[in-house]
């Protein structure tokens, strides 16, 4: 089967143009039963730009905010639930590695808590439940996420605002007007990294391959 070591080559071709400083010659790709040219990966190439739609950017986040949106609020979005959502966002990144835990979950959760701070699971659940795909584990890694972000907001509330940075508060407020405007993605950083808390161990387990792809 031909087609799968050339589609790797071609991948892997687009990946080292996205992230290397020198890119290798395409002459260099080479698998160990097949020697393609340098044309036949050029076109696989741009067939799988063309299926990707041309976006080679990460996947974060704020990718999927109108999509959970729509889903769990209907079609009426408003500037404030959009902002709100993006707060949680950059607020929980700044406490775990976003390697632990799906963008498209992370937003979910984000979005959840934007609508409402007091959902129960068995709530949160009826939620979810028009994502066709999802099951108990992304349920569980959810209402994980979810936990976290309404914990982040109750400190926050309880901090007097003279005690924060003015740094902290324009770089947020600068960061929401560009997503707030065009949807662009982001990130944040922190100095201290959380992880995730789970009921079950295999949670766990299945969130230690550190899985970063929606």
């Amino acid at each position: 089967m031909w087609a799968i070591p050339l589609l790797s080559i071609a991948c892997l071709s687009l990946a080292a143009k996205m992230e290397e400083p020198k890119v290798p010659f395409l002459s260099e790709f080479h698998t160990k039963d097949y020697q393609f040219e340098n044309k036949v990966i050029q076109r696989m190439e741009l067939m799988v730009l063309t299926t990707l739609g041309w976006k080679m950017s990460s996947a974060t986040p704020f990718c999927y905010l109108h999509y959970f949106i729509r889903k769990f609020h209907g079609e009426f979005e408003t500037k404030g639930l959009i902002c709100k959502a993006i707060e949680f966002i950059i607020a929980i990144i700044k406490e775990m590695s976003l390697v632990d835990c799906r963008p498209s979950i992370i937003a979910a959760a984000a979005v959840l808590a934007a609508l409402n701070g007091g959902l129960t699971r068995k709530a949160m659940e009826d939620k979810i439940g028009c994502i066709s795909l999802w099951g108990s584990l992304q349920s569980e890694h959810i209402f994980s996420c979810y936990n976290m972000m309404v914990e982040i907001e109750m400190r926050n509330c309880k901090t007097p605002k003279f005690a924060i940075s003015p740094k902290y508060w324009s770089v947020d407020n600068a960061i929401g007007e560009v997503f707030c405007s065009d949807g662009s993605d982001g990130g944040g950083g922190g100095d201290i990294k959380r992880k995730l808390t789970f009921n079950h161990s295999s949670d766990q387990n299945s969130l230690s391959k550190k899985i970063c792809r929606p």
